[in-house]
This record gives C-alpha cells, sequence and structure tokens, in this order.
C-alpha cells in the first residue's frame, strides 16, 4: 500500500509544533508495516540552505491554479525507509517564518495544487493521501474538480486529519476563483463556505473519505459548541467517518538512555542517580539553587492561553510560597512573556523563564524536573506529556483532550496512575492538583517514585495507533495487509 502523507511541517527538517513530530515519526514506523510511506513539505528557506544541495532534483512543471499560474520544482531525498518530497518556490516559501503571512491563502492553494501536480509528474500515484491541518484541506476538492477525468487521481483516496481546531484557515471568498481556480458554485453548495468566507480546514472535514484527529477525547469535545470553533455542526455530519487515534512519540528521538543531550543518561532501572544528575545540572545552567530535595517544577510550551499560561499566572505567588523551583521554557504571547520574566525576577534563584526554544535545555528540563505542568484549556494530543512521562518527569495535566486520554491520575487507595491531574478550568483547582503533588512528593516519596516508574514503563510507540491508523487505509481502499 502506498501512503503520501501531505504536511507543512515535519521532522527531521523543520518544526514548529507537535505536527513535525508525527510526520517525522508516523510514516518511519509505517515502513516497519510494510506500508510504502512518503512524506512531502514546503521547501522553506531553512531546508534549502541547509539541505537542498544534497537533495535530487525530480521535476520542474507549471502549477495553475486560479490567477496563480508559476512553476514548481520538486525534490526528494530518503530519511531510513521514508522518501521525502519538497516542492520549491523561492517566492512562497523562501521566508523567516512558516506561517503568519497575508498572502497563507495563496501560498497553500499553490502547494495544494503542485502537490497534486507533481504526483503526475514523477508518476507516482498514492493509494491513500493522509492530509494533515488546515493548510491542506483543500487538496480533496481540488483533485475532485480540476483532475476528474484522470482515472488514476480519482483512485486516490484521502485521510484528513485535524491536529488543532482553533487554526481553520479562513479566508475571504474571493479566493475561490482567484487561488483555487473553483466556480462560486462549490461556495454556495457549501463545501467550503464558512461565515462569509472560505475555510480550507471545513473543505478537508466535507470532502476527504475520513477525517481522524489526535485523541479520543478531543474526538468527542470537537464535536460540542465547546470545543468545536464553530464547525461543530459540519463534524456531527460526518462522525461516522470521525476517528480519534492517539499520537505517540519517536522511541529512538526521546530516549534518555541514548539522548546526548543529558549529562547522565539513564533508564527506568537507574532513573533515581539519572534525574539527580540532570536536575543538579539544570540548576546549575540556570542559576537555581543546587538542591536535589526541592520539588522542581517545569514547562516546555508555546505561551498562551490555550495552554493554560493565564492559570499559572494567577496562582504563581501561591506556587512560590511552598519550597518549590519553577522552570518554564517557551514563547509566544508577548504579555505572558513579560510577566513571566516579572516572575524570574520576583524569585531570583528560584524561578528562571528562558525565552525561545533551546531543543537541549528543553531536554534537561524534562529529564531534571519532577513535575511538568500542562494545565491546558484544551488540547488535541499533547506531546509533551509523553515525552516528559518517557524522562521520568511526573506530568500535572488539566483532563482534557489527549492529556485525559494518555494520563492516569495518581490514585493514593489502588496506588496507580502515573500522574496529576484537575479538571475544572479553574486556577483554584489547578492549586489544589500541585498542593496534592507537592505533599505527594515531600511526604510519600515511596509513592512518588512508584509513579515515577509506572510512567516511564508506558507504552509511548506509535505501534497501535498505526495499526489503527493502517485500519482505516484498508477500509478505504480494501486492500488487506
Amino acid at each position: 500500500m502506498k501512503v503520501l502523507y501531505v504536511a507543512t511541517e515535519g521532522l527531521p527538517f523543520v518544526k514548529t509544533g507537535g505536527l513535525a513530530d508525527v510526520i517525522g515519526s508516523l510514516p518511519k514506523i509505517m515502513t516497519d508495516n510494510k506500508i510504502d510511506a512518503r512524506v512531502v513539505l514546503p521547501l522553506y528557506l531553512n531546508i534549502a540552505i541547509k539541505y537542498r544541495d544534497t537533495f535530487d532534483k525530480l521535476a520542474t512543471f507549471e502549477v495553475k491554479s486560479g490567477d496563480i499560474d508559476t512553476v514548481a520544482t520538486v525534490y526528494s531525498t530518503k530519511v531510513g525507509k521514508v522518501i521525502y518530497y519538497f516542492i520549491e518556490h523561492q517566492n512562497y516559501f523562501e521566508r523567516e517564518t512558516l506561517y503568519g503571512y497575508g498572502d497563507d491563502g495563496e501560498r497553500f492553494a499553490f502547494f495544494a495544487k503542485a502537490v497534486l501536480e507533481m504526483l503526475q509528474n514523477i508518476k507516482f500515484y498514492p493509494d491513500v493521501m493522509h492530509l494533515n491541518d488546515w493548510h491542506t484541506g483543500i487538496v480533496p476538492i481540488i483533485n475532485k474538480v480540476h483532475y476528474a477525468n484522470v482515472k488514476k487521481m480519482m483512485k486516490i483516496k484521502f485521510v484528513y486529519t485535524i491536529h488543532n481546531i482553533l487554526f481553520q484557515g479562513y479566508f475571504p471568498k474571493s479566493i475561490m476563483g482567484s487561488c483555487l481556480g473553483l466556480s462560486e458554485e462549490y461556495f454556495y453548495n457549501g463545501l467550503l463556505r464558512f461565515n462569509d468566507g472560505v475555510s480550507y480546514m471545513k473543505a478537508g472535514i466535507v470532502v476527504a473519505d475520513k477525517v481522524t484527529t489526535v485523541s479520543s477525547t478531543y474526538a468527542h469535545e470537537i464535536l460540542t459548541p465547546e470545543f468545536g470553533e464553530n464547525l461543530e455542526n459540519v463534524l456531527r455530519l460526518r462522525e461516522n467517518d470521525l476517528s480519534g487515534i492517539v499520537n505517540g512519540i519517536d522511541l529512538d528521538l526521546y530516549n534518555p538512555e541514548t539522548d546526548k543531550t543529558l549529562v547522565k543518561n539513564y533508564s527506568v532501572d537507574n532513573y533515581v542517580e539519572g534525574k539527580k544528575a540532570n536536575k543538579q545540572a539544570l540548576q546549575e545552567k540556570l542559576g537555581l539553587r543546587k538542591d536535589n530535595n526541592v520539588l522542581l517544577i517545569g514547562i516546555v510550551s508555546r505561551l498562551t492561553n490555550q495552554k493554560g499560561l493565564n492559570l499559572i499566572l494567577e496562582q504563581i505567588g501561591n506556587i512560590m510560597k511552598n519550597d518549590v523551583q519553577f522552570v518554564c521554557l517557551g514563547s509566544g504571547d508577548s504579555h505572558i512573556e513579560n510577566a513571566l520574566r516579572n516572575v524570574e525576577n520576583g524569585y531570583p534563584h528560584r524561578a528562571v523563564y528562558y525565552c525561545g526554544y533551546n531543543e537541549q535545555l528543553a531536554n534537561l528540563i524534562y529529564a531534571g524536573s519532577d513535575i511538568f505542568l500542562m494545565p491546558s484549556n484544551f488540547e488535541p494530543c499533547g506531546i509533551s506529556q509523553l515525552i516528559a512521562m518517557r524522562y521520568g518527569s511526573l506530568p500535572l495535566i488539566r483532563e482534557t483532550g489527549g492529556l485525559k486520554d494518555t494520563v492516569m491520575p495518581y490514585n493514593q487507595y489502588t496506588d496507580e496512575g502515573c500522574g496529576f491531574s484537575f479538571s475544572s478550568y479553574s486556577s483554584h483547582d489547578m492549586m489544589s492538583a500541585i498542593g496534592y503533588a507537592m505533599y505527594v512528593y515531600y511526604n510519600d516519596k515511596p509513592a512518588f517514585n512508584r509513579l515515577i516508574k509506572r510512567a516511564m514503563n508506558k507504552d509511548f510507540s506509535w505501534t497501535n495507533s498505526c495499526l489503527n491508523y493502517i485500519d482505516i487505509y484498508k477500509e478505504l481502499t480494501n486492500k488487506t495487509k
């Protein structure tokens, strides 16, 4: 079976969020299950600078879509068993950042049409195209309209995965003709219309053969007004074709036994000394008081209210009244960044905020922290809590989306669980959970250590999720494994 993953970011080449982790790991696991898994990405500036000279140039071809009339070049390379394709267009993609431009609708309309043209130029026709997030949602409708007479294109089945329904690719109605080359018929029949404009995500939900999202709980949540971001009614129409499949992580990439960014490697069998050494290294690196016995709370996150940073800032005074250390790595909303700088200034040698992203520091936080705080308002899946457990840092989460599906809270009566949680999106409830975690850490260390062992022993692999996706592919194509 041939599967092409269409995305706008993916490791090991480019990353802004969890989508890149999925694209970097899921196709790799697919190849171990006898799937011909390939990936296509835009050729962004940073990729071009670092890798273009090492890529194989496959073809240059015209791309026409509405008023778009230009050319694209496709390159390829291989990572392990996975073939990666890259669509080159210097004006559209060789920019400082990936997203957030006024012409994003045009840029990703070009990308969608270029991907479909690429298939015909390189003579590769997948059985399934697995599309990811709003940027690729228009691929099925463009294929349906513009390639209706191409038999091999019409045989392709489409799986569309929602990684975060908050970001929908909403553009003015005029984009129908100018960039998509579609008549207003497809606006007025409801395929693309969203309010008075066009939603690329809605197009993907309506036209794809199957729709998935990245956890079972989130699949139920987005059917409700609270989480559906005004697409809940559209999703209910596809409810029978909607599945929630939780993400995994790359166990080779995130492995405390082999991670070269750590000062001391460790496993579940010798985590006490390993985490102690990395905690001391983290404290020394950031100017915190060296104390292996103090509870260290870590955060690696985008800094937005979606991630619960407003709850943390509401309670930071009460948190820091206790004997704890606080480390936050991330960037995002400027007012949150400024508030965290004030926290650092207010609690010298006890609280540190690092603005930006640093992979080595991130891994040191996973390894050196005792509690990993993720009080998200909503979280489709979440990767950080999986990495944290892999490294023996206990997640403290709000029970939503993939966080609820992957972190079982500690139950002192049954001695079960691998972290701590709270239900309501409330800073008071979050503080109660933090207080409970502190109590267990300082007063029942054997129980805390059992939680660490259970967390580190959890199966974070893609194995089960991969098989769930393969079942969907098989159902669509009637192919046997």
